[in-house]
């Protein structure tokens, strides 16, 4: 059964969502707009749904470089006072030292 129209309402909480979207004109190859409103059709999306998740995709790499980049850095500025000098002997590194 349901409710009484006033006691769904006095539960309600009114939600507002903004969002811009950017149109984009691209010029592309005949066969390669074939090729990909077949390829969104077999995932039942549209041409344009590819095209944002493919533009997301570059900047999300752009962003995960950025972030390995920084690791890297990191990693090399511990490191900096390495020397070859320094390093183990073969039969130290694997424990079979000659006595």
């Amino acid at each position: 059964m349901l409710a009484p129209l006033g006691a769904i309402a006095s539960h309600c909480v009114p939600v507002i969502l903004c969002s811009t979207v950017a149109n984009i004109t691209v010029t592309i190859p005949d066969d390669v707009y074939r090729a990909a409103r077949v390829r969104a059709a077999e995932q039942g999306r549209s041409v344009s749904a590819l095209v944002a998740e493919y533009l997301r995709s570059l900047s999300e790499r752009e962003a995960q470089f950025a972030r390995l980049e920084s690791q890297q850095r990191r990693v090399q500025e511990g490191i900096d006072r390495f020397s070859a000098r320094d390093r183990l002997e073969r039969e130290e590194l694997h424990g079979r030292a000659v006595r």
